[in-house]
């Protein structure tokens, strides 16, 4: 009987800006996640009807290209994929009352990469 490697976890990058998508992203993968990328929310909502095996989200909260920003796009997934948690990141300041969905956790940037990877293998822990 063998073990099977686990697979890695599948986690979907929601970022605008092309520079700290392409750093989080390859910090990530580094770390051993599968990464999944996508501009906007819109895209995002799109990838994640598409693929059940997305295991955490990460979103930026100032988007302007697409229907809602980040705050918007966690509290669609966490009402329509409530297993899925969420990782909220911004440099624009902290969550006001309402912004964020139950369980949601932030991270200020500019973050040290060794910090996203502790907060997300933290949040996936907690959902597991």
């Amino acid at each position: 009987m063998t073990d099977e490697p686990a697979a890695p976890p599948v986690v979907l990058l929601v970022e605008d800006d092309g520079l700290l998508l392409m750093e989080a992203s390859d910090t990530l993968a580094e770390a051993g996640f599968d990464v999944l990328e996508a501009p906007h929310a819109d895209k995002a909502l799109a990838v994640l009807k598409d693929r059940p095996d997305v295991e955490i989200l990460m979103t930026d909260v100032d988007m302007p290209m697409g229907s809602m920003d980040g705050f918007a796009l966690a509290r669609v997934v966490a009402h329509r994929w409530p297993e899925i948690p969420v990782l909220i990141v911004s440099g624009m300041g902290t969550p006001g009352p309402g912004d964020m969905p139950e369980g949601a956790q932030f991270i200020p940037k500019p973050y040290a990469p060794t910090m996203l990877v502790r907060t997300l293998k933290a949040c996936l822990k907690r959902a597991a």
